[in-house]
């Protein structure tokens, strides 16, 4: 694969009409993009972070062949960082967290985040695991700024019934 790659992608928060464009990493994170990229469209509920600060995912079921390797792999994410994260079941059903019982994820014996980071200081600590590695394979490279406003409305205003979605672009 060359160094660049050329596949472009739309983040958008759906409610809210808000949208930005990034570019796949794929000299970096080669398996995981290929994964990402095949199974797209890919999308649900929005959360917003409670502990990487910065941070709005989606928790989806898996859709790789295999779970890709740490590649490309970072605890701080930078603005326009798109992180993949595989998680149990158990490791994202602590109280704490505040997912509802009705939640999708639950019950599911691994769950996957499709993260956007969209402000500095960011880091991936979690107060009940220790480091959670992310797998960077995307950029945001237009409208990062409009995401970053509406990201900041979904934590004030809350997210309830909005939705995160990953499309080609």
């Amino acid at each position: 694969m060359t160094s660049t790659d050329d596949r472009l992608i739309t983040v958008s928060l759906d409610k809210r009409g808000v949208s930005c464009t990034a570019r796949l990493l794929g000299d970096r994170a080669p398996i995981t993009c290929d994964a990402v990229w095949n199974a797209l469209p890919l999308g649900g509920d929005v959360y917003h972070a409670k502990y990487a600060r910065n941070e709005i995912y989606a928790l989806v079921p898996p859709f790789a062949p295999e779970e890709p390797p740490l590649e490309n792999p970072t605890v701080t994410p930078i603005p326009g960082d798109l992180c993949y994260f595989t998680f149990s079941d158990t490791q994202l059903g602590t109280a704490s967290y505040g997912y509802e019982n009705q939640a999708k994820h639950r019950g599911k014996a691994t769950v996957v985040d499709l993260a956007l980071f969209y402000e500095r200081n960011n880091l991936l600590i979690n107060g009940d695991a220790g480091w959670v590695p992310g797998i960077v394979w995307g950029t945001v490279v237009d409208g990062l700024e409009r995401m970053a406003d509406a990201c900041q409305d979904l934590w004030r205003a809350g997210a309830l019934g909005e939705t995160l979605t990953f499309r080609r672009a």
